[in-house]
């Protein structure tokens, strides 16, 4: 079945009503960097957006990811939020801020020098620190929180990508079983 955005988002309410829509990725759909003085945006090419982002655009909802870009901080607004596409906003990006060291052990230790190998069946041995393991735990705790606050109270269906986050589901379902 081939869908257009109308038809899209007539879908999506009629399956989910009033639910918010949280999407959750390790990697931000838009990056704010600097050029010179001025502040620019690009979107990375990544399968990830290329299949969730139609999705965001017929629902509006929230994207929550990691603000990687070094001009990031400089386009939200008081809740780390800022309106994409910037052009013309369709759904929030909610980022995250990891430190240097944060992003080392969470991500290039414990997500892909452990989880990787396991999760892709690579030839290579999965190494397992126990300083990447209590920073992977710590993010996806920061992760948690900040889909918390954009759920609220109200119901919300929450898609998390990828193994970076393998212990999200259960830290959101602690606190709000109903996601």
């Amino acid at each position: 079945m081939s869908l257009d955005a109308e038809g899209l988002r007539k879908v999506i309410a009629n399956r989910m009503g009033d639910e918010k829509v949280i999407v959750v990725s390790n990697r931000e759909p838009y990056i704010h960097s600097y050029v010179g003085e001025a502040i620019r945006h690009s979107a990375p090419v990544s399968g990830l957006i290329t299949a969730l982002e139609p999705v965001m655009y017929a629902c509006g909802g929230t994207w929550v990811a990691h603000g990687s870009g070094d001009a990031d901080r400089e386009v939200v607004d008081e809740h780390d939020r800022v309106g994409v596409p910037p052009e013309e906003p369709r759904y929030q990006l909610k980022r995250v801020w990891l430190s240097k060291a944060e992003e080392e052990d969470y991500y290039y230790g414990f997500s892909n020098q452990g989880l990787w190998p396991l999760c892709h069946l690579a030839y290579t041995r999965p190494r397992f620190r126990r300083q990447h393991w209590q920073a992977y735990k710590e993010v996806n705790q920061k992760f948690a929180r900040a889909v918390l606050e954009e759920a609220g109270s109200g119901p919300a269906w929450v898609f998390i990508q990828d193994y970076h986050f393998a212990l999200l589901p259960k830290m959101l379902k602690e606190t709000r079983p109903d996601l």
